[in-house]
Parts: C-alpha cells; sequence; structure tokens
C-alpha cells in the first residue's frame, strides 16, 4: 500500500501543479465508502472556487490547506494515488507487473478536479480502501491528532528517539507499524529498516540496547530521505535493498548479497527478513 514516500510523492504533486491555483471545477463519485460522512455534491460545492495554498502531509494522511475551510483531507488505503493526464500513476506492489492504466479519466477515480490553468488531476482508489474527509482542522483532528512523529519532518533527535523505543514492550514491527509512534512507515518499510539495521523483527523495545535503537533511527531516516528522493520509484531504490526481493513468499529468496530470505507473520503482517545478519 503507499506508504509515506508514495504519499509524499502526491504531496509534491499537488504542490506543483495546484498550489496557488483555483478550483474550478469539481466531480465526486457516489461512494460513500470512500467519501466519509458528505456527499459527492456537497464536497463539491466546498471545494469549487477555493485557492489550493498548500499542499501537507503526516505520515500517510494528505490535506490540502484552501483560501477558506473546511479542507480536504485525503488516505490513499491500498491502491490510492493522485494522477494527472501528463503523470500517470506511480507503480504500487497491488498493482503486480500488469500494464498501469494511463486512460484519462482514469478508471477508479473517486474525485476529479480542474483547475484555472486547465490543469485536471484525479484521485483513484480501485479497492475503496481509501478515504476523502472534509474537516476544518485537520492537523487538530482525528486521524491525524492521533498520529506520532513524520520521519521526514519530524524525526526526533537519535538518544530521544532510543529512549522512546527502547521503553516499548511490544515487537519491533508491530511497534513500527503502530502510527502512533511513528506515522507512514508500512509493510516494506519496516521490514527494510530492520534489514538494514540487523535486527530481528520479533525482539521486543525494551530488549535492545542504546546502540541498537540509534542505529534503528539512522536507517530509518535514511531509508525515508532516498525513497522520498527518488519520488518512491521503486526502480531507482539502491539496489541493495531488502525491497527488490521481498514479495511473494518465495521459497528461495535471496537479497542481491545472496543471503536467504525468510518469511513469517507479525501482528497479522507477513514480514520478509534474513536470520542470518538479524539478531
Amino acid at each position: 500500500m503507499p506508504e509515506l514516500p508514495e504519499v509524499e510523492r502526491a504531496r509534491r504533486l499537488i504542490e506543483q501543479v495546484a498550489v496557488g491555483r483555483r478550483i474550478r471545477h469539481v466531480v465526486c463519485a457516489t461512494d460513500d465508502i470512500v467519501l466519509v460522512g458528505i456527499t459527492p455534491g456537497a464536497m463539491a460545492r466546498a471545494l469549487t472556487d477555493r485557492l489550493v495554498v498548500a499542499s501537507r502531509r503526516r505520515g500517510k494522511q494528505l490535506w490540502w490547506e484552501l483560501d477558506r475551510r473546511p479542507w480536504p483531507l485525503f488516505h490513499f488505503g491500498m491502491t490510492g494515488q493522485f494522477v494527472t493526464p501528463h503523470q500517470g500513476p506511480l507503480r504500487l506492489a497491488a498493482h503486480g507487473k500488469r500494464a498501469l492504466d494511463r486512460s484519462w479519466p482514469p478508471r477508479f477515480w473517486k474525485i476529479m478536479l480542474e483547475l484555472d490553468d486547465g490543469t485536471e488531476l484525479a484521485m483513484t482508489n480501485a479497492r475503496r480502501l481509501g478515504r476523502i474527509r472534509l474537516q476544518q482542522d485537520p492537523e487538530r483532528e482525528q486521524p491525524i491528532a492521533g498520529l506520532g512523529f513524520d520521519p521526514l519532518y519530524e524525526l526526533p533527535p537519535a538518544d530521544d528517539f532510543a529512549a522512546r523505543l527502547r521503553s516499548r514492550k511490544g515487537v519491533l514491527k508491530s511497534v513500527l507499524l503502530d502510527q502512533g509512534f511513528v506515522a507512514g512507515v508500512g509493510n516494506w518499510m519496516a521490514d527494510e529498516i530492520l534489514y538494514q539495521a540487523r535486527i530481528d523483527p520479533r525482539r521486543r523495545g525494551t530488549e535492545l540496547t542504546a546502540a541498537e535503537a540509534r542505529r534503528i533511527h539512522a536507517k530509518l531516516r535514511d531509508i525515508v530521505v532516498q525513497a522520498c528522493a527518488v519520488d518512491a520509484d521503486k526502480a531507482r531504490f539502491p539496489k541493495g535493498w531488502l525491497f527488490h526481493h521481498r514479495w511473494g513468499k518465495v521459497a528461495d529468496a535471496r537479497t542481491a548479497k545472496g543471503e536467504a530470505i525468510e518469511h513469517l507473520e507479525i501482528g497479522g503482517r507477513t514480514t520478509a527478513w534474513v536470520p542470518a545478519i538479524q539478531k
């Protein structure tokens, strides 16, 4: 599913094409699962003729600041993203190897907007696990109010992070997936962080040494920065990353270095790890 780097890519796209522009036309799909607590017509009326002032994100939550409240808040779920006619979809794990749909209007669109310069923009959501809300103050309302720090914008100093992590009794994979602890880390990122930090995902925060916790901090920082630097384009992730070899529960899967990858379930989530180096 889209994790922090994918949502940051969307935030930057909105910043590039929409900030400073006025929304001239809005159409919302009739979908009371994705559109939360508001009708398509009411959402369209709230956004039409509004100036986009800023594109903001915390973790996997994306919102726009407009020249008048309320503001729209977007969550992509498993397959959501923003696209334009000129900037097509980003390949997600859910797409597999099938060809990406670059038609316009895109399939599975949930909201489509036209800006005052003619730019068209749409959020797609094939599996309907995303959400679009309208809120007066997204940062102070749920779900954002319940999120932990954003590791791209708000990563605590290493010693502070280490102290927080070492106070957690849960297993590390689950702690990293806890959005109330760190916002934006999902399944592949948690596995990558622990692989590069050489830490067993089944260990508990309370079992870590200070040096091990600082190692996790360093890898969290590095992975987030590198993934965002390439706009979440998986083909441009470093070739040594576990990411390229972790998918599909392949029995003889190996890393770029030839290390055997194993898969297990932690907290209901598939976890890829390398027992030979993760201790």
